[in-house]
């Protein structure tokens, strides 16, 4: 049975979050808990103040103690209170109990749900900003099951009380929009900074589950945090669902290959592998311990008109994923905002792969004009780190030769700086490289498969092709191939 919520006050659209709250208030169905650790009861508060609170409010709690909120959701393996798996525990913990403590004899028409962050603010030092989970599990049918929305921030402001009104506007923007704009979870997405700066919090994660999400594709969202500015960077597994950089980089080695992957080719794969091998054979590194990540940026998901193709995005990543990859989306055109970036999880060992040419590029003054120490300020921020440079060969086309980086050329006035960093080991060679595949490249190859020309299948990784043509990714198309 499907119910429209019924005994909803239409109001204007205002999107203040009173309004929000009162809206969701003044609705006879909707009825649920609030959870709430380590900021103060910041979201519900919000829906007491607005008034008409008493019809959908069940239950609001803090259970600050920590032997007190082991005893209610039991105890992490880890011993920590803000994590993923602490928030779900929360949440599903209080759905159980409103199943359990309501009649649905009673309350037929009730739709359940059950709201929870468990945060850490900005610490007395002002070192640490602080981070946090938020969380909804709600119904939007009676008879239904649950849906999810898990999301994580980090807080951007240096003031407890100013974060604390920042995550009460965030939870309320959050259970408005599970219930009101469940059908866009793009606009749902948007709608989180509803009355919030974007210099006040950063939205690094989030995904969606359950029956009314069934057709999102969390990468999709992924996507949307960079691209809306509320994040730099975002990560998500094999499986599709969005992981923390946070959790999965931290104390990690970390082995990065940028690329457009548009598709992944036979020389993409040769990169991961070759530096894989050098890398992990690495004395400070341990295997065990490495992250692989296929980077791709913005930049590289754009058009020549600055659009992004959504439907090309996917398909990228659906191979990658396919291939056991983890795949991480960022903004940083420049390669030392990514080491930065990375820098902040972990203090081990970090790799980066690629070819000759972007290597030239790296030593290129023109790409630090806005820096004020240009490229040494740029280079201070690459190299500083523990980091090494596993370079790719690249065939020249005039004498068949390949260039590495004992031959490649630089701008006169970098080649005493270019050769401080080879002489002291910060740039490798790849040289097991497959010389047999020096004549792939992604755009060819993309080429071919649009306009229907034969034999880009020998130039891709084992089972790749068959999945652009069964999926028909990147306009693969068999009309196309049986015209010519």
């Amino acid at each position: 049975m499907a119910i429209s919520l019924q005994g909803d006050v239409e109001l204007k659209q205002i999107p203040t979050i009173k309004r929000k709250a009162l809206r969701i208030n003044l609705n006879t169905n909707i009825y649920g808990t609030f959870a709430e650790i380590g900021a103060g009861q910041e979201t519900v508060r919000n829906f007491f103040r607005a008034g008409g609170a008493s019809g959908t409010i069940a239950k609001a709690m803090s259970a600050y103690d920590k032997d007190f909120s082991d005893a209610i959701y039991g105890i992490e393996e880890d011993g920590r209170y803000v994590t993923e798996a602490r928030l779900k525990k929360m949440i599903t913990h209080e759905v159980d109990l409103i199943e359990d403590r309501l009649s649905r004899e009673k309350h037929p028409q009730k739709i359940f749900f059950a709201f929870a962050d468990t945060v850490a603010t900005i610490n007395f030092s002002k070192k640490f900003k602080g981070h946090g989970w938020v969380g909804i599990k709600f119904q939007l049918d009676p008879l239904e099951d649950f849906n999810e929305i898990i999301l994580h921030i980090r807080f951007k402001e240096t003031d407890a009380r100013l974060q604390q009104e920042t995550l009460g506007k965030l939870g309320v923007n959050l259970i408005y929009g599970a219930f009101y704009l469940n059908d866009n979870p793009k606009q749902l997405l948007e709608s989180l900074y509803d009355n919030i700066d974007l210099d006040q919090i950063e939205l690094d994660m989030i995904n969606f589950s359950g029956p009314r999400f069934m057709y999102v594709d969390n990468r999709l969202m992924s996507l949307y945090l960079v691209k809306n500015g509320f994040t730099d960077a975002v990560m998500f597994g094999p499986d599709g669902n969005n992981l923390l950089p946070a959790q999965q980089l931290y104390k990690k080695n970390i082995l990065t290959l940028r690329g457009s992957f548009r598709p992944v080719t036979k020389v993409n794969l040769d990169m991961y592998e070759k530096s894989k091998e050098l890398f992990c054979n690495d004395k400070k590194v341990t295997k065990e311990n490495t992250k692989i990540l296929f980077e791709i940026t913005l930049s590289n998901l754009r058009s020549a008109k600055g659009e992004i193709n959504e439907r090309d995005f996917l398909d990228r990543a659906e191979l990658l994923c396919s291939q056991g990859h983890n795949v991480m989306i960022t903004n940083f055109q420049e390669y030392f905002k990514l080491v930065e970036y990375l820098s902040q999880f972990t203090k081990k060992r970090m790799g980066m792969v690629m070819g000759v040419y972007n290597l030239i590029q790296i030593f290129d003054e023109k790409y630090y004009r806005d820096l004020s120490g240009g490229i040494l300020e740029a280079f201070g921020k690459l190299f500083f780190k523990d980091l090494k440079i596993y370079l790719y060969p690249l065939k020249d086309k005039d004498t068949n030769e390949f260039i590495t980086s004992e031959d490649l050329k630089v701008h006169p006035r970098m080649k005493e700086l270019y050769k401080f960093f080879k002489h002291n080991g910060k740039i490798i060679d790849i040289k097991n490289f497959d010389p047999n595949y020096s004549n792939i490249y992604s755009r060819a190859v993309l080429k071919m498969i649009t306009n229907g020309i034969d034999g880009w299948e020998e130039m891709l990784p084992e089972g790749i092709a068959e999945q652009i043509k069964t999926k028909r990714l990147f306009t693969y198309s068999k009309k196309k191939f049986n015209k010519s």
